[in-house]
């Protein structure tokens, strides 16, 4: 945990347009998640374009087993804008894991879930980071007030952050210029599904110490949904998100200043992104390759 020098935010993401920023200030993460209550609209300033985070030539990556022999510019911005996500989710997880006191009255089962997630959000980082071959470029993050503190705040940001990475890989599915990575997106997005309903599988399981057991989640649309049945989706949910660029706006309150005090969050500390070697739960899910075998 470290205290915040308010710099201003460098660069978030190329595909960042004017139209996705004025669509930001229409329905902005936190209108549409309510997790902080009370929050209003989040100003639209720090949407500065992030040429320098993602703006790449194509790249030849040079080996028979990555997608193609290069990707175009708008690849690698959906690249980048997904490891700034997944670096978010690793530190989500971690500071779940070891900060939260709900964790610690959870069932072995429950608990187990969110230690794989952990897991898997890393390997979906250094996979990222492998093609990109650049780290995220936000390595710090802000949070709602309370959130490792309350159990019912931690779970509605963890499902609405969740609903943000399906509807963000989605966008991959839509726009990557090969099937390979194509592919590979919607391999990723099946597992933020299974996190996000992972998520509310555990909710009633949540002591009544820590205000459980919690019946409704709060995720990315704003609605306060039962959490029965947990896997409540026929289809996953695409935010109607068709540019990496409204994903990115989604997620800035928790890496620009500005945006984090506009959304009501805790500015007064970040949460640092600290990556590790991940071991995956089961050998057999592991990503062998970009031809999916």
């Amino acid at each position: 945990m470290n205290t915040p020098n308010e710099t201003e935010s460098t660069n978030l993401i190329a595909s960042l347009t004017e139209d996705d920023a004025s669509q930001y200030s229409r329905r902005s993460f936190f209108k549409r998640a309510a997790v902080v209550g009370g929050t209003g609209l989040i100003a639209a300033g720090g949407l500065t374009a992030l040429a320098s985070a993602v703006t790449k030539p194509r790249i030849d990556l040079g080996e028979n087993d990555k997608p193609g022999n290069g990707f175009t510019s708008q690849d690698h911005a959906i690249l980048v804008g997904a490891e700034i996500a997944e670096a978010l989710a690793v530190t989500t997880y971690t500071n779940i894991i070891n900060v939260a006191p709900f964790f610690t009255r959870l069932a072995s089962d429950d608990q187990g879930y969110l230690m794989a997630a952990r897991q898997e959000e890393m390997s979906h980082y250094l996979l990222e980071q492998e093609v990109t071959l650049r780290a995220t470029p936000y390595n710090s993050f802000f949070y709602p007030m309370n959130m490792f503190a309350d159990a019912q705040t931690t779970l509605n940001t963890l499902v609405a952050l969740e609903d943000a990475f399906i509807a963000a890989y989605l966008v991959g599915v839509r726009n990557f210029s090969t099937p390979e990575l194509r592919v590979t997106s919607a391999r990723i997005m099946g597992i933020e599904s299974d996190h996000r309903t992972l998520a509310r599988v555990l909710a009633p399981g949540v002591s009544t110490t820590d205000g459980g057991p919690i019946e409704t989640i709060t995720g990315l649309q704003g609605v306060a949904e039962s959490v029965d049945p947990p896997n409540n989706n026929g289809y996953e949910r695409t935010q109607c998100w068709n540019r990496i660029g409204q994903a990115l706006s989604a997620l800035l309150p928790f890496v620009d200043m500005t945006a984090a005090k506009n959304a009501g969050f805790d500015t007064s500390k970040t949460y640092a992104f600290e990556p590790f070697t991940p071991t995956l739960p089961n050998p057999l899910g592991d990503f062998f390759s970009f031809k999916g075998c």
